[in-house]
């Protein structure tokens, strides 16, 4: 008999065998890639000896495709073919442009809905596209480094990205040639880095600022289990805002309006980012700029002016926190350790707004920029099947509920925000009316108790339904939220086995304001959407009785009644569905009360022909039970 070597998934067939992985941050602004060499991790350098990779890629006519910092140089004298900030758009659709393009100086093709095209002298590209192109970079980097083929890598994402996001993340590293253990969030890599190398217990808060995003995640460290609380955060607000703010100043300072001029608006932005780097470690900082000929421009932003500039957004961040920790029921004094992660947590007023909310410093003695790579790293390392002693276990959240639609337009959350990933939810359903053999079913997402205050993800249809009367079907609805966050959803009809599934891969993603607007509505409109409830199931309840009586009627009224009961039924029938169109619950009750007293009489007949027809021809010793 022949033996198979067999494994665990993505772990090598020979323990001596060391397989190549790579951890990668593809951030807003910077990207890097990571890896474990001989026990000790760290990041990996191109040919000129630099690990930080600027995520900018130039399309040519002549060159092909450039990527980093030869991309960079050309930000301001080919900017409309210099693409910067794209994860911004990853997995947004073109309705969400109009919010978007105040951040990035591009020209999208002129198209109505689908995914964004960016028009480039070689072509239109996508987000995704642009993606690929740098994580091509460091594939390619990892394996010149590490000397083979990769196994597979770990990929950073926010923690608010959600499954369109997430998706549109795996597509580029599938058009990159890349094979993803797992998409892995941000703040939770700087957490495996820092956790790992201080074997921190307790529950830390991970502050992520950086170019294009902010994320902060509440955790709790315990023997390497590394379990999130709660998240949130804002996929548009970063670094790059703050360089917004000093571009407009020295726009207002020099009396200039030239944003259609984007070559100009481009060494502006450059400008501004310089002066912001600088005044991490200085009090004052000379801007120097040209503009058209001869004129020249030289202002001064001093500490005091920038920070002013700044505070709005850094609050932003602070408000968040707040939110985040309530979330979690964390007390900002139960936090033992705040991770700084990204570029824009250098600046001193973060910092100090930060050590003030929490009431300690800040951990920032690794560097900001490389940590989440770190993490990463060293996550690939354990999935590639290198780290066998290794227990430490990651634990995400999802950051809003999902359901499915139910009888009166209501949500019946099957997961609920929040829960630990990866996990799987089912509930059971049953069939509305007599004889259906098919059901609709709509998957949402988000806190509200109607459908019309959440947001559709996906529907699809459950056929060859056995017919049976009304509740006799018992149909199972089953949730999957994959390590990634990505969602399937089957139903099965038990009886009959009959099944149907979707995979829920929206076409593009949340914005952060949507996230945050339906956290805040879920909260405002509790109470209204209490009685909206319980209008709705009172108004299910009654379609049922009706539904229920009207079949009744049909069969055995002329048997059954007299016309003074069949009068008094109608009446109270029709009190009850006047009473439906109505929005008070409770008089929907009293009237389902009055109609069910009204039909009594009907009912107890109906149940005795039923007992005589079943005893007719039988003794009633043959029913009796010894």
């Amino acid at each position: 008999m022949a033996l198979l070597q067999i494994s665990e998934p993505g772990q090598s067939t020979a323990p001596h065998e060391h397989r190549l992985a790579a951890g990668i941050d593809l951030g807003t602004t910077n990207s890097l890639v990571a890896s474990v060499r001989s026990g000790a991790v760290g990041t990996l350098h191109d040919a000129e000896g630099a690990d930080i990779l600027p995520s900018v890629v130039r399309y040519t006519l002549q060159d092909g495709v450039v990527v980093g910092a030869r991309a960079l140089e050309h930000a301001t004298s080919d900017p409309l073919n210099t693409l910067a900030s794209v994860k911004r758009i990853m997995g947004r659709s073109v309705g969400d442009l109009a919010t978007l393009q105040g951040y990035l100086p591009y020209q999208f093709v002129d198209q109505e809905g689908g995914v964004p095209q960016i028009q480039t002298v070689a072509g239109p590209v996508t987000a995704i596209e642009v993606s690929s192109e740098i994580l091509k970079v460091l594939r390619t980097r990892a394996e010149l480094s590490l000397g083979g083929e990769l196994a597979g890598v770990v990929i950073t994402v926010p923690a608010y990205f959600d499954d369109a996001q997430r998706q549109a993340t795996k597509d580029a590293a599938k058009l990159a040639g890349l094979n993803v253990f797992r998409l892995l969030n941000e703040p939770t890599a700087a957490a495996v880095a820092y956790g790992l190398d201080r074997q921190a217990e307790g529950v830390t808060a991970i502050y992520d600022l950086g170019g294009g995003t902010f994320d902060i995640s509440i955790l709790r460290l315990t023997k390497g289990v590394f379990e999130v609380l709660s998240t949130g955060g804002d996929t548009a607000l970063g670094g790059d805002d703050f360089d917004r703010e000093i571009a407009t100043w020295i726009l207002e300072q020099a009396d200039l309006d030239t944003s259609p001029d984007h070559q100009f608006m481009r060494k502006v932005l450059e400008a501004a980012r310089n002066a912001k780097e600088s005044l991490t470690d200085a009090n004052e900082t000379v801007i120097r700029l040209e503009h058209g000929e001869g004129t020249r421009i030289e202002l001064r932003l001093k500490v005091e002016h920038f920070e002013r500039l700044i505070t709005p957004y850094v609050k932003k961040t602070i408000a968040w926190c707040r939110k985040t920790l309530r979330e979690a029921g964390v007390e900002p004094s139960q936090v033992q350790h705040v991770i700084m992660v990204g570029g824009s947590t250098r600046i001193p007023c973060v910092r100090r707004q930060v050590e003030e909310l929490f009431g300690q410093p800040p951990l920032t003695d690794i560097d900001p920029d490389k940590v989440v790579a770190t993490g990463a790293a060293q996550q690939a390392d354990i999935l590639a099947g290198n780290s066998l002693d290794s227990d430490m276990l990651l634990l995400d959240v999802l950051p809003l509920s999902l359901g499915v639609e139910t009888m009166g337009n209501l949500v019946s959350r099957i997961v609920e925000r929040n829960t630990v990933i990866p996990v799987v939810r089912a509930q059971e359903f049953t069939t509305f009316k007599d004889g259906q053999t098919a059901m609709r079913i709509h998957v949402v997402q988000g806190e509200r108790e109607k459908v019309g205050d959440c947001r559709s993800l996906a529907t699809f249809d459950l056929t060859g339904i056995p017919p049976m009367v009304a509740g006799a079907a018992h149909i199972r609805v089953t949730f999957q939220v994959d390590a990634d966050g990505l969602l399937s959803v089957s139903a099965q009809e038990k009886t009959s086995g009959v099944s149907a599934s979707v995979e829920v891969k929206p076409s593009y993603g949340l914005m952060e304001t949507e996230v945050e607007k339906m956290l805040r509505d879920s909260f405002e409109h509790a109470e209204d959407d209490m009685h909206a409830k319980q209008l709705a199931e009172q108004q299910v309840n009654a379609k049922r009785v009706l539904e229920a009586l009207r079949s009744a009627l049909e069969k055995d009224a002329d048997e059954l009644l007299t016309s003074g009961e069949q009068e008094a039924i109608d009446q109270a029938r029709t009190k009850l569905e006047d009473a439906c169109e109505g929005g008070d619950s409770e008089q929907i009750k009293q009237a389902i009360t009055d109609l069910e007293h009204a039909s009594e009489t009907f009912v107890q007949r109906r149940m005795n022909r039923s007992v005589q027809k079943v005893m007719r021809g039988h003794h009633l010793e043959e029913f009796e039970q010894d």
